[in-house]
């Protein structure tokens, strides 16, 4: 009797716990849907309409050269991805990444700063048919120390004459011209070019009667990121053989304190004058540039070096690199160098 009672109880209770998980179900399928609730047929679907989506949004960026500080207190460049703005406003889109605490803070690399003063607001853009790029700014741009001048002009006028259908920049705020930079007088009334230089090198060894200023392009590194800082030195100079003096200074490396990285083997040679040819420029080394003999390889470093550095000369397209004795150079993937190189092999350029 006693085990009959202890079933007739649990069955009891069982169907107290069953009843009420069937009233459970039933108040469930009674609740009214939300309003303006839609059908869901397929969520396989949904989840690739939300793929799709995701994949559209990052396809809809565009790489662009912004002109930074780096670490070392120099202006260079840096390629970053940028949202694709209409076509009207690219060149105030790469301005707008310029500033200090603006939409570039979270894309910075390590070790890299913006340049323009905070709170500062491009008001307009005006390109001219010389090539020149009148660029409107709001006062904020003014609130800068006298130091960082020459890198807000030099890091403007790079990242604007990225673009090769803009030869130089003259500046505005709110609507007046300047004549000079508003902190420490810099001239700039006939406009600011990279014919006036970048990270420029003092030095006190050479006659400036017998050299001239050239803008040089040498690697840097910060951790794991490597890239290009531009460099403009005075060098000893040869009327009758400039291109070769570009190529010696090149070869003998950047000033002293400049931190960037040497790349040449110290016994690298010019095996004879360049020759340039229809903005082709031929140069012929001895082996000593190579950096495998047996596989006729020359470094990657090499040739960005003197291709980015070669092309910026007037009348100079491509450059053709051959080397003594070597039937065919080969980069470090082993790829042939079959034509002469461009800097858009490093470094797309386009029009607005």
């Amino acid at each position: 009797m006693h085990k009959r009672g202890m079933l007739l109880t649990g069955t009891i209770c069982i169907s107290v716990i069953l009843s009420g998980c069937f009233q459970g179900e039933q108040s469930l399928e009674e609740i009214d849907p939300p309003q303006n609730a839609e059908a869901v047929d397929n969520l396989e679907n949904i989840s690739e309409e939300v793929n799709n989506d995701s994949e559209a949004v990052v396809a809809e960026t565009v790489p662009r050269q912004l002109f930074l500080i780096d670490s070392n207190g120099m202006v260079a460049q840096q390629t970053l991805e940028l949202p694709a703005p209409n076509a009207n406003e690219v060149a105030a889109q790469v301005l707008e990444y310029l500033v200090k605490g603006g939409p570039v803070t979270q894309l910075l690399p390590n070790g890299f700063q913006a340049v323009l003063p905070e709170g500062t607001e491009v008001l307009g853009l005006n390109l001219q048919e010389d090539g020149t790029m009148i660029v409107d700014v709001s006062e904020d741009f003014e609130n800068y120390e006298a130091i960082d001048e020459l890198k807000i002009l030099e890091a403007m006028t790079h990242t604007l004459t990225q673009f090769e259908n803009v030869n130089k920049i003259k500046i505005r705020v709110n609507g007046h011209p300047l004549d000079e930079m508003p902190v420490n007088g810099t001239p700039i009334h006939d406009g600011y070019s990279r014919a006036n230089g970048i990270n420029i090198v003092d030095t006190d060894t050479l006659d400036l009667l017998d050299s001239r200023a050239v803008t040089m392009y040498y690697p840097a590194e910060h951790g794991e990121n490597r890239y290009y800082v531009p460099v403009t030195q005075y060098i000893e100079f040869d009327r009758d053989n400039e291109f070769g003096s570009i190529l010696q200074a090149l070869i003998d490396g950047p000033g002293f304190n400049t931190n960037v990285v040497h790349v040449f083997n110290p016994e690298t040679l010019l095996a004879s004058e360049p020759v340039l040819d229809a903005g082709v420029l031929e140069i012929v080394f001895n082996e000593g540039i190579l950096k495998d003999t047996d596989q006729a390889v020359i470094s990657d470093e090499v040739m960005e070096t003197i291709v980015r550095t070669l092309t910026q000369q007037r009348n100079i397209d491509a450059v053709n690199v051959k080397v003594e004795n070597v039937n065919q150079l080969v980069n470090e993937n082993g790829e042939a160098y079959t034509e002469p190189v461009t800097t858009e092999t490093f470094i797309p350029t386009e029009k607005l």
